[in-house]
């Protein structure tokens, strides 16, 4: 049997997929005690028993001036511009991109243009969004739409076009209006493929994120990483860093199991 067609059981899988994240926390554990044994105050690569304290004391401690626990405002503060911005900008992606990839009079003036603004770096135009928009939750939050918006909305669009034109044939033949068929035909066979763009777009609208928090923002996941950096607190920033790929994988397994579960039919997802 070829290589291509084996396919390792549940136990191997799950013994591979951990093998990697072994690696590195062995990689890490070693270059800890190496540096620990030369300078036992090193601040660079704390070692994981005092990232765990660390951990633990920013999860339950409140702050001694406000009461609160900040590790759970920053959370709650960078989920909820996360989710505003994917929302809108996804929603938008979905509007634009039935539109560009189905109406030819759309596609004409806004193709281009979707072209064109997706090549301007996100991160460039946070300054004119900080003097227009102010330093509030807008901007922060137009920063995360403007980053992946277009790129949604040329995929959006570049999959209606790759649909099949007999589809949408038979459909004007059955004397389905240019609605129906939006709605009918494309609509269903678009949101898989939305979802596995939101899933991929997940990633960069992290990084706008955190670059809009660390700038100017007095909340948020971002801004605490850029708050304790001066200090060198490798713990916290590590703990931070741990901390926002573990929500990036749970929303991304949430996206693929709603995906799996909507769509069955759309086939396998990574």
């Amino acid at each position: 049997m070829r290589w291509i067609n084996r396919r390792p059981g549940p136990v191997l899988a799950t013994v591979l997929a951990a093998l990697p994240f072994l690696a590195v926390l062995g990689i890490y554990m070693i270059g800890s005690e190496m540096r620990l044994a030369v300078n036992p105050s090193d601040k660079l690569l704390p070692a994981p028993t005092t990232i765990l304290s660390t951990a633990e004391r920013l999860l339950t401690e409140p702050d001694r001036r406000s009461g609160e626990i900040l590790f759970w405002l920053d959370t709650w503060a960078s989920l909820r511009r996360l989710f505003i911005g994917v929302l809108i900008a996804s929603s938008l992606a979905l509007v634009m991109g039935i539109l560009i990839g189905m109406l030819p009079y759309m596609r004409a003036p806004f193709a281009p243009f979707v072209a064109v603004f997706s090549m301007v770096p996100p991160l460039a135009v946070l300054p004119i969004l900080f003097i227009m928009l102010g330093l509030g939750e807008v901007s922060k939050v137009a920063l995360i739409v403007i980053g992946i918006a277009p790129f949604l909305i040329r995929d959006m669009s570049q999959r209606v076009i790759d649909l099949p034109r007999e589809q949408f044939i038979k459909a004007q033949t059955l004397g389905a209006s240019s609605m129906a068929i939006g709605l009918n035909v494309i609509l269903p066979q678009v949101l898989p493929r939305l979802i596995g763009a939101v899933r991929l777009s997940l990633g960069p609208a992290w990084l706008f994120l955190i670059a809009a928090e660390a700038i100017a923002a007095d909340q948020g996941l971002g801004y605490r990483i850029f708050l304790v950096r001066r200090y060198l607190a490798m713990d916290v920033i590590l703990t931070y860093v741990v901390w926002i790929t573990l929500l990036a994988y749970l929303l991304d397994f949430a996206l693929r199991q709603i995906s799996k579960r909507a769509f069955p039919w759309d086939g396998e997802s990574l």
